[in-house]
Formats: C-alpha cells, structure tokens, sequence
C-alpha cells in the first residue's frame, strides 16, 4: 500500500482516525542540515514505501531544536513537521532517526544531545523498533552500551563491499555480492559492538560494520552506520560540497574522493580533478567548471536491491511489533 504522510496539523497518526487500513505507524526524526534535510527525508521515506508491501504506513515527521535551520527550512518543518516533545503521547511502531552533521569532537557534546539521548532512552521503553543511522547509531552505542565512537584519520566515503551473515533475518534474500555507502568522520570498532552483545548483519572489511542488532528494553534495536537510504548522485553531491568549500578555502581539511561513487570516464574525470585540487590547484573557478551535475546523474546505484532487500525484511515483522524473529536473534 505504501507510506501516508502525516502533516505538521493533522489530528493524529492513530488507526482509527486514518484513510483506509492502517498497518502501521512510523517516526522519522530528520536531524540533517538544510542542504541535505529534503533529499533526506525523500530518501527514507522511498524506502519505507518500497518495504512497506501490503500494509498502510502512516508517517509522521519530526526534528531537533538544537540543528541550525535557514528561514526556508523553518517554514518547511512549520508546515509538514512535529515537535519532537509531540511523540512521547504518540509512540509509534518504528522509530527512524537520521544522521546529523557532526559539529564536536565529543557527541556529548552536540547541541542537541541532551534530546537525542532523552529520545533513545524513552524509545527503548515505548517503541517496539529503532532505526538510527549513522551519528544517531553512534549516539545510541554511547547511550545504551557506553561505547565511544573515535574520529577516523581521514574521512571514510565511498561504496564498499559486504560480507553478510546469512543467519541474520536482516540478510534473507539477499541475492549475490553486496555493496552500501558509507560517508563519515566517526566510527566504533565492530569489536566493541561485538562485545556490548549487537548481532553484525552486514560489515566491511575496509569500512568496518554497516548493519548491527541488539534488544534494548522492549525495543529492537537496528544500527546502520552504513547510508543504504542514499541515492546514486548522493556520494557525488558531498564530494561536491567538500570540494567546493576545500577551494573557496571555507575549510582547510582536503576533500577526500569516494570510494567507486562512478563509474568508467566520469571515474576519470573526477580523478584527474581531485588531483588538481588537492595537488596544490586551490582554484574555485575549476572546481566550478566541473560537470558534477551530470556526472551525478550518470552516476550507478548497485546498493539498491540490498537496500530494498534490507528494509523490506525488517518492515514485514513491523506488525508483529515486537519484531520477534530478530528478538532470538539478537538475543
């Protein structure tokens, strides 16, 4: 049936009061940044809809005071978004929560830590499944497990290959070799994770894990520090971004190229650029000239099947709500 959008007025998310038959209701708590905030909430709301098969997800959006916001953005969450405080008298079936710019060295020291972490203790009480990517994953470890994420010596961006545990319910169907983009600055050792008790999906050997598990309360608990919701231009519009600010001396970190984001002479290209720049060309005139427009658009998406795969397995158990087979197994 796919996903029904709740906006910022209607009365509420509950069965009764929805158009049609109702399977299930889902959180999504959008924390990126405004130039990434719409094509986020795009993103994981397609997956949710291509997971959801014969069920009517009812969808409601929220987000943190504590992330910067531009007038335009604003207006948008006006219109079409919650208050965050508003779920605590709607829990929903599965709680989504994105990831989030990370401006501190210490996460505890992000401006909206204290509702994030306020988020996830109440959810592991009241929500019977989480969805927390990538920062948020991070934040969930530290809150839940007390583990720490470290900052990498340099960025870690690209597709990377998978292993997958055929075992894991996650992984059912999956169908030849994997692959999943990561883009971060953070990351937790897949030993640590390992021993704070968290089944590994799906994990990498140059990028570490992407997909864990564990029972937190009365919550199943999914952390992605992967970015299967990416679209294909999703890689080349960061790089873009990084670049950008590299040349226009916005920042002085280089810009790290990621890893297979094209393919053939675009690949080439975008090389033979990234040489130019960080080879001591510091000209924001080249780096305007480049076609990263098209070059996105061209660009392969081979991570969407195990995308589709790895929502689609974990939304047919949503109406059980208690998500029982990745219960035994995260046991």
């Amino acid at each position: 049936m796919g996903v029904r959008l709740a906006g910022a007025l209607d009365p509420g998310t509950a069965r009764d009061g929805a158009e049609g038959p109702v399977g299930w209701t889902c959180a999504l708590v959008n924390n990126m940044p405004d130039a990434a905030f719409g094509a986020t909430e795009r993103q994981f709301v397609g997956l949710l809809d291509a997971g959801s098969g014969c069920e009517t997800v009812v969808l409601t959006r929220y987000t943190m005071a504590g992330v910067p916001r531009g007038e335009r953005i604003r207006a948008r969450i006006a219109a079409m978004y919650r208050p965050l405080e508003d779920l605590a008298s709607d829990p929903p079936d599965l709680l989504v929560v994105t990831g989030s710019n990370p401006i501190e060295s210490r996460i505890q020291d992000e401006p909206y830590w204290s509702d994030l972490g306020g988020l996830l203790r109440w959810a592991s009480d009241n929500v019977p499944a989480m969805v927390l990517s990538c920062l948020s994953a991070h934040a969930a470890l530290a809150v839940f497990d007390g583990v720490e994420r470290v900052t990498l010596p340099v960025k870690c961006t690209g597709v990377f290959a998978q292993q997958t545990d055929p075992t894991h319910p996650l992984t059912a169907g999956f169908d030849g070799p994997v692959v999943l983009p990561h883009s971060r600055l953070n990351a937790v050792p897949v030993e640590a994770v390992a021993a704070a008790g968290y089944a590994v999906a799906l994990q990498s050997e140059e990028a570490g894990w992407s997909v864990v598990t564990r029972t937190v309360g009365r919550s199943e608990v999914v952390l992605v520090q992967a970015h299967p919701e990416y679209d294909p231009s999703s890689l080349v519009r960061e790089y873009s971004r990084d670049v950008r600010r590299y040349a226009g001396h916005e920042r002085d970190e280089l810009p790290c190229l990621p890893l297979d984001c094209v393919a053939g002479p675009d690949r080439d290209g975008l090389r033979r650029l990234h040489e130019r720049v960080v080879g001591g060309e510091r000209d924001p005139a080249l780096v305007a000239a480049f076609p990263f427009d098209e070059v996105g658009a061209r660009a392969p998406w081979p991570w969407r099947g195990a995308a589709l795969a790895l929502y689609a397995n974990l939304l047919d158990a949503i109406p059980n709500r208690l998500l029982g087979t990745l219960q035994k197994r995260s046991a």
